[in-house]
């Protein structure tokens, strides 16, 4: 779960609306599996997280939704596994601030990029 202060931090950028939801998806991706991995653990695997999702009173409404919610959990853990790589973290270590600096880059590249409309 995100927490105002993650919200506060998320919202706060330039970026446009769209990358700020792309980076409110990792952020919550992250907190998810901060929550689900034991001490010590890389990344929690897919039958961890299954056993988180299903200990989630919120998600016990649609059952159906846990096993699309864990496939999409371990796709978000491949993109933070190369966003820690990038700064020198394991993917549990990071912080909000740490997928923040992360989007502005990706912005700033792409804008370096992008040809000025004429």
């Amino acid at each position: 779960m995100l927490s105002e202060h993650d919200l506060t931090e998320l919202e706060g950028t330039l970026l446009p609306a769209l990358e700020r939801h792309h980076l409110r998806l990792l952020a919550h991706s992250l907190r998810c599996l901060q929550q689900a991995a034991e001490d010590g653990e890389p990344l929690p695997d897919s039958q961890r997280l299954l056993a988180w999702a299903q200990r989630q009173s919120n998600l016990a409404v649609d059952p159906t939704f846990i096993p699309v919610l864990v496939e999409q959990l371990g796709k978000a853990a491949l993109q933070l596994e190369e966003i820690a790589q990038e700064q020198g973290l394991a993917p549990l270590e990071l912080q909000i601030a740490d997928l923040v600096r992360w989007g502005q880059r990706q912005a700033d590249q792409r804008l370096a990029i992008t040809p000025p409309e004429p």
